[in-house]
C-alpha cells in the first residue's frame, strides 16, 4: 500500500443563486402617474366630442361657430317705410297670399267684399290680402305718401271671388239692361282683373285725384276711362308713364266676353 494517506475531499459549494427574475412586462401595477394621464386623456375626448356636436347642432341651424347667423345677409327683407306697422307689406310677410287660399265660391266678406273704410294696410280681409303681392305694395306706399300729402286712401274694392263677381255682374245686367251693355262696367268671373288680384279701386275723389296725378309713380295706372277709381299695376309706368286707357271694360281685349 502506498505510504502516503488519501487527501480529504473537500465538500463541494452550493452553487450560487442568479439574479432575481424580472417581472413580466403585463402585470405591473400602475404608479399614479399613470392613473393621471390616462383621466387627463379620457377627458380631452370628452371634450371633443362635445365640441363636435356643439358645432354639428349650430351648422345645422344656419349659425357660424361664433354664434352669427350665416345667413343673415341673404335673408333679409326691406320695406320702404320700415317695420312699425305702418308701412307697406314686405313680400316676405306675403308668402302663400292668393292663389289656393282665395275662396272662389264665397260671397260677402270671406269673397271681398270690403266694410265702409277700409285703408291699404286692413290686410287681415280678404279683400285686400288676396292682392297679388307687388300691387298691395305698390298700393302701401302711395297710400304712405297720399296721406302725407293730407289724403286718406280709402279702398272700396279689392280682390273678388268669382261668385262676388258673377253676383256683380248680375246686377249689372239687371240695371243695364243688357249682357252687352254690362260688360262697359263688369267684367265676366273668368276675365276680371278683380278675381285674379290684379286691380283696387280708390275711393273718395281726392284720393282718385291724388292718384291720377301720383299712380304712375307707383306702376298704378288708371285702365279705363269711365272708371276714375280702377287701378291695375303697369311696370315701367314710373319711367314712361302709364298706357292709353281704354274707353271702358267693353274695349279691352283681355275681359271681353
Amino acid at each position: 500500500m502506498p505510504d502516503t494517506a488519501p487527501l480529504a475531499l473537500t465538500p463541494s459549494r452550493p452553487p450560487l443563486p442568479g439574479p432575481p427574475a424580472a417581472p413580466s412586462a403585463g402585470r405591473r401595477r400602475p404608479g399614479a402617474r399613470d392613473l393621471a394621464l390616462t383621466g387627463a386623456a379620457a377627458l380631452l375626448l370628452v371634450a371633443l366630442l362635445v365640441g363636435a356636436g356643439w358645432a354639428g347642432v349650430a351648422f345645422s341651424r344656419g349659425l357660424s361657430v361664433g354664434g352669427s347667423s350665416s345667413s343673415s345677409s341673404s335673408s333679409s327683407s326691406s320695406s320702404s317705410v320700415g317695420d312699425d306697422g305702418a308701412g307697406p307689406v314686405r313680400s316676405a310677410d306675403l308668402t302663400g297670399v292668393g292663389g289656393p287660399s282665395r275662396d272662389q265660391g264665397a260671397t260677402g266678406e270671406a269673397g271681398g267684399v270690403l266694410p265702409d273704410g277700409t285703408s291699404a294696410f286692413d290686410v287681415d280681409v280678404p279683400g285686400l290680402a288676396g292682392l297679388e303681392p307687388r300691387l298691395l305694395d305698390a298700393l302701401q306706399r302711395a297710400a304712405t305718401d297720399a296721406s302725407s300729402d293730407g289724403v286718406d286712401v280709402v279702398v272700396n274694392s279689392g280682390w273678388r271671388s268669382a261668385a262676388y263677381q258673377q253676383q256683380l255682374l248680375d246686377d249689372a245686367v239687371a240695371k243695364y239692361g243688357s249682357a252687352r251693355e254690362a260688360a262697359r262696367w263688369v267684367a265676366l268671373p273668368t276675365t276680371s282683373a278683380h278675381v285674379s288680384g290684379d286691380a283696387v279701386d280708390i275711393g273718395s275723389w281726392d284720393a282718385t285725384d291724388w292718384f291720377s296725378r301720383n299712380g304712375a309713380a307707383y306702376d298704378l295706372c288708371q285702365i279705363y276711362e269711365n272708371e276714375s277709381w280702377h287701378y291695375e299695376l303697369r311696370d315701367g309706368a314710373t319711367t314712361n308713364g302709364c298706357p292709353p286707357m281704354y274707353h271702358d271694360a267693353g274695349e279691352d281685349p283681355r275681359v271681353r266676353p
